[in-house]
């Protein structure tokens, strides 16, 4: 797979069909190296025009989940702040497992009826 992170926001996102998606499950599996160099060097286009930083491979296992924990981290993430990033909108690092595993679409919850001070340390 083929991951950046977004200049505007600093959000993580990942390849698909040649431009970028928000999350993990909707990200392009690429075939093989010549479709996984084709992916890198076509993003380096989005770099040019300050779309993206630092554009990246990354390995997957055949059923779909991250090789490494960073990437499932990085998926989920911010790691600092559940209330804030994918996470506030319900994706976990075992919800990143899991759509990797159903190649899903990870549906963001509607959580505009929550409470503010609705909070668990």
């Amino acid at each position: 797979m083929l991951t950046a992170n977004r200049l505007r926001d600093g959000d993580v996102v990942y390849w698909r069909a040649g431009n970028w998606v928000e999350t993990f499950g909707e990200g392009d599996i690429l075939a093989g190296k010549p479709e996984a160099e084709a992916a890198l060097e076509a993003a380096h286009k989005f770099v040019a025009d300050n779309v993206v930083v630092n554009p990246y491979l990354f390995e997957v296992q055949a059923d779909g989940t991250p090789v490494k924990e960073r990437e499932i981290i990085r998926a989920a993430g911010p790691t600092v702040r559940h209330d804030l990033g994918k996470q506030a909108h319900g994706l976990t690092p075992d919800g990143v497992l899991r759509a990797a595993a159903a190649r899903d679409v990870v549906v963001v919850p509607d959580r505009s009826k929550e409470r503010d001070d609705d909070v668990s340390v």
